[in-house]
């Protein structure tokens, strides 16, 4: 039976600095590389060996994807990345610290920018110091200047049903090392999770979380890897 893994980058050095990250690219912490190496041993403890991958553009994801997949022995799978599995652009947020953030507009302002389905954050103005529009990586890509969680899943599902779902439908064994919010807006349409439950929905770092697939459809509902 085809298994989806998905996997969120472990810790960054702006998860460990409380700071909103979004496209900014930063690089895995000591314990990022620790957790993403974790995940690895974990797929290959538990017999779950992936045979094709996807990942972001982003250097912790991508990082995390290679740390893990060879830890498991499977770092020559088919690799593909994609700007669409890139974390949910934070907007004009990218770089300030959550809880000064906080002390300034409040908790409940920076609740609903975080946490809100459907309202992003202030946008990130043009020629600001986190400008993504001399970034190589995404040339000739329309980059957001914010994003709220609804948007993230306007650019994510289309690229899953297009390019993920058929390779997994194939029969391969797929892992997803992506982002939280990225990973957030697959769950909520895999797990059919309504737009008000998906606020309280956290994913955490280098735990893989795995669906099984009876054809192109879930079959049972998802679960960590470490509790099967």
């Amino acid at each position: 039976m085809p298994k989806l893994i998905l996997v969120r980058h472990g810790q960054s050095q702006w998860n460990l600095e409380n700071r909103f990250t979004g496209w900014w690219d930063v690089d895995l912490t000591e314990q990022g590389v620790a957790e993403a190496s974790a995940a690895g041993v974990l797929l290959k403890d538990k017999g779950v060996l992936p045979t094709y991958a996807f990942t972001s553009l982003q250097t912790r994801a991508i990082r995390t994807l290679h740390l893990a997949l060879e830890a498991a022995g499977r770092a020559w799978i088919p690799e593909v990345k994609d700007w669409r599995l890139n974390e949910r652009h934070y907007g004009g947020l990218t770089g300030l610290n959550k809880a000064e953030t906080a002390a300034k507009h409040g908790d409940e302002q920076v609740k609903i920018w975080r946490r809100s389905f459907d309202i992003p954050p202030p946008v990130l103005e043009a020629g600001s110091e986190f400008d993504l529009a001399a970034d190589p990586r995404y040339a000739g890509i329309a980059i957001p200047n914010t994003e709220s969680l609804k948007l993230t899943i306007e650019r994510v599902l289309p690229y899953w049903e297009s390019a993920i779902l058929p390779v997994l439908a194939s029969g391969e064994t797929v892992i997803i090392a992506a982002h939280g919010n990225s990973l957030r807006a697959l769950v909520k349409h895999l797990s059919g999770i309504s737009d008000a439950d998906i606020t309280d929905l956290e994913i955490p770092t280098g735990q893989p979380i795995i669906y099984d697939f009876d054809g192109a459809a879930p079959s049972g509902t998802r679960y960590y890897l470490k509790d099967a």
